[in-house]
């Protein structure tokens, strides 16, 4: 059988693995400088802790775990009958994996509430699986990197969060648009329209703008409920580009006048401190998970068609849905998939990443091979990444694996070395040989 992987899923080769902990590396780095907690959670969840949090779209994209054992033993008959997928998923499937890492962590700060204290600033780096049709960009099993902070409803915390944002993609060298919206803002845009009970329709189609464009966005509404003359009037606000002109346009909205107001009050904190990339209101801007409640982030990058590269927002009561009432969260999370996606088509990432080894060590005989792993011992008790060949083989083939490697340095060991105590050291890239005596050899690889 020809073996193979599931769709939507990668292996990793050892330089690749190494570019992306280059990444973790920069972004936990961030995470920690502002004061960040690390935290896990199980891969799988229950299958009541994750359904309806993520809009009828996200639900559809849940993997479900078969129950152990016989599972159709206890299945529903009547649903298999009627050919009820949806009916028969709640008899065979008690859990799935997660979705995301928000909900789960909402699970957890009910659950540990007692063992944490309020505000509660954590990250998370773990993988994450969605039922999506793979396509550039997007993969069914990925990683995500969040940092949230629960228990405060201070809009400290955006402007906190988007300096975060900055920070990383700056570091990695990724120029960036960050997008800021409210979720009452478009509140407000569903009752100016007379449509406020069609709230969600309106944002799960919004949220296709980008890919799909305003026209085929109309229909969608239209197939929702919502009639053309309200989908056009939603439309129409998008061309809004200010807050102040919003206002007026909010005038019988109470909702998208708060929107407003906390948007000012996000950049009463930003401007202090302004950004290296570009922040940019967009009215148009959506977020399609039910959870969100205040202010909404997205981030693009206008240098590889991708989408968006990181998300997120303010949620009011995530908790509730577990027990625990009136806890305001806000967080964020960055698109670790696609931000390699995009190093590797940018050539972002630094030569030095993918070198596994400082020096390779070969030896042309026997004895000589002996010796050398005497010297290789002392370079890794003095922290030097070493290697020796396993056997003395001809020298051409050695020479042929250090430069497939890529090793940089190679250093040459015959008789001759091993008597006097002289080394020759070989750098790869230029050619160029040096002597070093075995007493000095740690020193100048590192130097």
């Amino acid at each position: 059988m020809k073996p193979g992987i599931p769709k939507g899923t990668r292996d990793f080769l050892p330089s690749q693995v190494a570019k992306r902990n280059y990444i973790f590396s920069v972004i936990k780095k961030a995470f920690q400088t502002y004061g960040y907690v690390p935290i896990e959670t199980p891969v799988m969840e229950k299958l009541s802790t994750l359904t309806g949090k993520y809009g009828e779209e996200g639900d559809k994209l849940l993997f479900k775990i078969l129950n152990n054992g016989d599972f159709l033993k206890k299945a529903d008959k009547q649903a298999i009958e009627e050919g009820n997928s949806s009916k028969l998923v709640s008899s065979i499937a008690d859990r799935g994996l997660r979705y995301d890492l928000t909900v789960p962590f909402a699970r957890f700060v009910t659950m540990h509430q007692n063992d944490i204290s309020f505000p509660f600033k954590r990250y998370q780096i773990q993988q994450v699986w969605r039922a999506d049709r793979p396509q550039k960009g997007r993969y069914r099993e990925f990683y995500q990197c969040d940092a949230d902070v629960v228990g405060s409803d201070s809009l400290m915390y955006e402007a906190e969060l988007m300096q975060l944002f900055d920070k990383v993609y700056a570091e990695l060298r990724i120029p960036v648009t960050i997008k800021i919206n409210n979720r009452k803002v478009l509140f407000g845009m569903a009752e100016s329209a007379g449509i406020a009970d069609k709230f969600m329709d309106m944002t799960i189609s919004l949220d296709k703008l980008d890919k799909i464009g305003e026209e085929k966005v109309i229909t969608e509404m239209v197939t929702r409920g919502i009639t053309e003359e309200q989908a056009k009037a939603v439309i129409k606000l998008l061309d809004i580009k200010g807050l102040e002109a919003l206002e007026a346009a909010f005038a019988h909205s109470p909702t998208g006048l708060k929107g407003i107001e906390e948007l000012r009050a996000f950049h009463s904190y930003i401007d202090k401190a302004p950004t290296q990339n570009k922040l940019e209101f967009d009215i148009s801007l959506a977020r399609g998970l039910n959870y969100y409640t205040g202010c909404i982030f997205e981030v693009v990058t206008d240098a590889v068609q991708i989408g968006s590269i990181g998300g997120g927002g303010r949620y009011d009561d995530l908790t509730g849905g577990f027990g625990l009432k009136g806890v305001s969260g806000v967080g964020i999370s960055f698109g670790f998939a696609r931000i390699y996606d995009v190093m590797e088509e940018l050539d972002l990432f630094p030569a030095e990443v993918t070198q596994s080894l400082d020096v390779l060590l070969v030896a042309f005989d026997e004895d000589s091979h002996k010796y050398a792993f005497e010297v290789l011992s002392q370079l890794r008790k003095d922290g030097v990444k070493a290697d020796l060949y396993p056997t003395p083989a001809k020298l051409k083939k050695q020479m042929k694996y250090a430069n497939d490697i890529q090793v940089p340095r190679v250093v040459l060991l015959g008789s001759e070395e091993v008597s006097s105590g002289i080394l020759t050291v070989k750098d790869m890239a230029k050619g160029e040989q040096a002597k070093v005596a075995v007493s000095e050899l740690s020193q100048f690889l590192k130097g």
